[in-house]
């Protein structure tokens, strides 16, 4: 029998081990953290075997392959033994991929990913088509594979995922856009991390489809030197040369493989940003071979996702937005673009290599006063304070941020939580930075 081990017992762990565990293989799970009780519960209810706060090396060492978390970086000292001695690292995705014959439409990007996704599900789902919901969020692909068998997954893929991806196949690719993120992970090198981004088209058939957006400089750079075999379908804001999908005269057109069209008025979601995020999701529709009107009420009706540029409360005349899902500069620079008021902006955490040059000119034009939160904020003052704006520093948590910002609001202003890094320096997740957000905005 094949001894599977299964390194970290999220989300994506628990549900390879509970698919390695269904097909027969000798199944370990080893996570160096605490692993929650639900993910204890499903792992004991299947007979697997598991250890948490350590990795036993004799343990792992003698597996026939090993499923590594997207969060285990691929230089970690554990991974580097494993490497050596041949043993093969694949990602919880490319080991369900081998179990299921479903059609798999993938998303990645700098931003857009979890929008454009949970987008093209609700249209699926609204279809009547039997669709799946996983990658980086919604349940894990594998115990999808294991316990519920869908025609259709429509998958949200990081770039750390797809780096331990090999033979997966996406029939629908789409790739939203690349802007500078995680250069921490990949040695502060753009190439590296863009290489990692083009890999959601690696094993496309001619039969398969590639979706992009056509105004990327990089991927435009990038499109030739990856010998791309499915078939383009670029979509940008305005109609221009190459483009299947576009915006005319206040008209969404989608010239391939189906001509469709609608309103743009009549999109749910509303900003440059989004309309990118509606055109990818439609021309996925499109081929999938959903019904005209079937895509049309979809994007009217989708309610967006949460932390992304999601609308709190008005207190007092000042709008609250969270965007906490905004853990690179360039979604920071995507939500001040959207704002229609002056703004107040909370940013800071986890710095990632962050190059801030991207929204100075947006924090001149949009921000009436900038709130820094995060214990280590020297890169923020060394950036922005020159900009002569009001600063608030705070390093005690979110409730005397929203305070903070609050004080320095006026009414009609915004104050917008879009912090450009990621959360961990502070919070749990960007989602529970986003809800400390909330909880504080409704308690003002």
């Amino acid at each position: 029998m094949s001894r599977i081990v299964v390194l970290g017992a999220g989300e994506s762990g628990a549900g390879a081990a509970v698919l390695a565990k269904v097909k027969g293989f000798d199944t370990f799970v080893s996570d160096m953290s605490a692993i929650k009780d639900k993910y204890k519960e499903l792992l004991n209810k299947h007979g697997i075997t598991w250890e948490e706060g350590q990795h036993t090396e004799e343990l792992i060492l003698n597996a026939d392959e090993v499923v590594k978390s997207p969060g285990i970086p691929n230089d970690a000292p554990l991974i580097l033994k494993l490497k050596e001695k041949g043993i093969s690292i694949i990602s919880e995705i490319e080991f369900a991929g081998r179990y299921t014959n479903a059609k798999m439409i993938c998303i990645t990007g700098s931003n857009g990913k979890t929008t454009t996704t949970s987008l093209i599900y609700h249209i699926f789902k609204s279809a009547g088509l039997n669709v799946g919901l996983a990658g980086n969020i919604g349940n894990s692909l594998a115990l999808q594979v294991a316990m519920e068998k869908h025609d259709y997954y429509v998958i949200e893929l990081s770039s750390f995922q797809l780096d331990n991806m090999y033979k997966f196949r996406a029939n629908i690719a789409v790739l939203m856009n690349i802007t500078p993120d995680h250069l921490d992970r990949y040695d502060h090198c753009m190439q590296k991390y863009v290489d990692a981004k083009f890999r959601i088209t690696q094993n496309q058939t001619p039969e398969d489809a590639f979706i992009y957006w056509n105004d990327d400089p990089i991927i435009r750079r990038e499109l030739e030197k990856h010998g791309l075999k499915a078939h383009p379908y670029p979509f940008a804001a305005v109609k221009e040369d190459g483009a299947i999908a576009y915006v005319e005269d206040g008209e969404v057109e989608i010239n391939e493989p189906i001509a469709f069209n609608m309103e743009q008025e009549e999109l749910a979601l509303r900003g440059t940003h989004n309309l990118y995020n509606s055109l990818a999701a439609g021309i996925s529709a499109n081929l999938a071979g959903i019904r005209k009107e079937d895509i049309r009420k979809a994007l009217s009706d989708f309610k967006g996702v949460e932390h992304r540029l999601e609308k709190v409360a008005t207190v007092r005349g000042v709008q609250f937005i969270n965007d906490s899902k905004a853990t690179n500069v360039n979604s920071c620079w995507y939500a001040l673009q959207s704002m229609t008021t002056k703004t107040v902006l909370i940013l800071g955490g986890k710095d990632k290599g962050n190059d801030y040059t991207e929204i100075e000119d947006l924090v001149r034009s949009k921000c009436s006063a900038l709130v820094y939160l995060g214990l280590h904020n020297e890169k923020l003052h060394g950036f922005f304070d020159r900009l002569g704006l009001p600063v608030a520093d705070v390093q005690t948590g979110m409730k005397d941020a929203v305070d903070a910002a609050f004080k320095l609001a006026r009414k009609g202003e915004t104050v917008l939580l879009s912090p450009c890094c990621a959360s961990f320096d502070l919070f749990k997740s960007y989602e529970d930075r986003g809800n400390q957000f909330k909880k504080y905005v409704r308690e003002l």
